[in-house]
């Protein structure tokens, strides 16, 4: 994936044809954060099953992290917009690393509930910061490929996490956190070191000319980021409440297949979506953001009402597949879209952004969970499609793109 070229700029427009350096940092930091994050996943169910306590309480331990997300989410942007993007992403992720060091260390339930609530705010302040900081450093021109180059972070960092926690997991349960607290620390150093402190004024077009602030009442009123809200619940939703909630258990009681076919079929389509950032934040530069919502939304919903439908596990994972090309689109369209009504509005747009996938990720795995049970397997993951059909119809009133949004 090349997503810039190694050439000195000669000119105004050409140096915002590159990824800037800030950009560069943050891809390397998301990937430090998520290879520490991939590496408790897979044994924290187990470590606070130790505790002699019961799939609630496990339960909660989970969703105590994306509930504190959510509750803090609305007070990082004007955090940022007090201390900087610079300051608050290194906080954040400070917090996280000291929490799940201590959780490490945690002698009862209360404990390790506590400090994994703690370690859902620090993650609300980087996720926040992180995400305005890299839009307020692109113009729009390049906004799709700079996403995309950051969520490659994300995902390489997912991939090679789950193995490493499975290596660590035969050395002790607790050996995990102490390692995703050393990744964080290394992400929170290189933040503090090389980021620059924030960006109030965003470059608006290649003369240089500053980007005036958006009201935030005017963002929340603009169509373009709307339907970016709409297809991040959605995202979040469907990827957290009805993919990775039902399809370990469809794949069991369904197909009846081992779980271990679930791991392979997830990481095949985490490949495939990796695969596809590359394409796809070009489409978002060149073609638009419209169409890029529209068109994933749509395949999207397509692709995991098929899901219950699928007869053996070669089929499911094709489906997978696709659906990770989707979410390709789906991670940085919205994003870009969000940049664009924004403008230098600030943390605050982000961070309603980023409350709109919390929300999605903490209902979605009880309401799907529930409707599989109450109902059927196909009208839990019915919803997640109508969830992405009503953003692409939200999506129709974004103003359409009448030229390449950066030249070809």
């Amino acid at each position: 994936m090349r997503f810039f070229r190694p050439r000195t700029p000669t000119s105004a427009a050409d140096a915002q044809s590159r990824l800037s350096r800030d950009v560069l940092v943050l891809g390397v930091i998301a990937f430090f954060v998520m290879v520490g994050f991939g590496v408790v996943v897979p044994v924290l169910p187990v470590y606070v099953r130790s505790f002699g306590v019961g799939n609630l309480e496990i339960g909660a331990v989970v969703s105590a992290f994306a509930l504190m997300r959510f509750v803090a989410s609305p007070f990082c942007g004007r955090l940022i917009d007090w201390a900087g993007e610079r300051t608050i992403l290194a906080a954040g992720i400070g917090i996280v690393a000291l929490s799940s060091g201590l959780a490490g260390i945690a002698q009862n339930y209360p404990q390790l509930l506590l400090l994994r609530g703690a370690g859902g705010i620090g993650s609300a302040m980087f996720t926040v910061s992180a995400m305005t900081l890299l839009l307020g450093s692109t113009a729009p021109g390049i906004r799709g490929r700079a996403i995309g180059f950051y969520q490659g972070g994300f995902l390489l960092g997912g991939m090679a996490g789950p193995a490493l926690g499975g290596l660590l997991a035969t050395i002790s349960l607790t050996a995990p956190f102490f390692f995703y607290a050393g990744t964080l620390a290394i992400a929170g150093v290189l933040g503090l070191l090389l980021l620059s402190p924030g960006y109030r004024n965003a470059p608006a077009d290649a003369s240089g000319t500053p980007a005036p602030r958006v009201p935030f009442r005017t963002v929340l009123a603009d169509p373009r980021f709307r339907a970016a809200c709409l297809a991040n619940f959605a995202q979040g939703w469907t990827s957290f409440g009805v993919r990775n909630a039902l399809i370990p258990v469809l794949v069991v009681e369904v197909l009846r297949g081992p779980s271990s076919w679930t791991g392979v079929a997830f990481a095949v389509a985490a490949v495939a979506q990796t695969l596809a950032l590359a394409p796809a934040a070009r489409f978002v530069d060149t073609v638009g953001r419209r169409p890029a919502i529209i068109g994933a939304c749509l395949l999207a919903a397509v692709t995991i009402f098929a899901v219950p439908f699928a007869p053996n596990i070669v089929v499911l994972t094709v489906l997978l597949c696709v659906y990770g090309v989707a979410s390709a689109f789906l991670g940085t369209a919205p994003a870009a879209a969000v940049g664009d009504a924004a403008g230098a509005g600030g943390g605050r747009p982000v961070a309603v952004f980023s409350m709109f996938s919390d929300f999605g990720a903490i209902i979605g795995p009880l309401a799907a969970g529930l409707l599989a049970d109450s109902v059927s397997y196909p009208v839990a993951f019915g919803v997640g499609a109508l969830f992405f059909l009503a953003t692409s119809a939200v999506a129709l009133r974004m103003p359409r793109e009448t030229r390449a949004v950066r030249p070809a």
